[in-house]
C-alpha cells in the first residue's frame, strides 16, 4: 500500500492511508488476529457474518422493490 505526500502534508497523508487500511479492512483483521480464536469459534463467527450480510442484501431489495 502507497501514499504520496504532497507540499510536506504528512497529515493529508496519514488520512489518506487510514482511509485505505479501513478500506482494506487491515484493522479488522489485526483486532481478529490479536488473539487467538478456536475453529469453532471462527466458523460461528463467519456464519453469523454470513446472516447478517444476507439480511442487508434482503433488507436492500425490499426497499428497492418498495415491500
Amino acid at each position: 500500500m502507497q501514499v504520496s505526500v504532497r507540499d510536506n502534508n504528512v497529515d493529508q497523508a496519514l488520512r489518506a492511508l487510514k482511509k485505505k487500511m479501513q478500506r482494506e479492512g487491515i484493522f479488522r483483521e489485526m483486532k481478529l488476529r490479536r488473539n487467538y480464536e478456536k475453529p469453532s469459534e471462527k466458523k460461528a463467527r463467519e456464519r453469523a457474518e454470513a446472516q447478517r450480510r444476507a439480511r442487508k442484501v434482503l433488507r436492500k431489495r425490499m426497499e428497492r422493490e418498495g415491500y
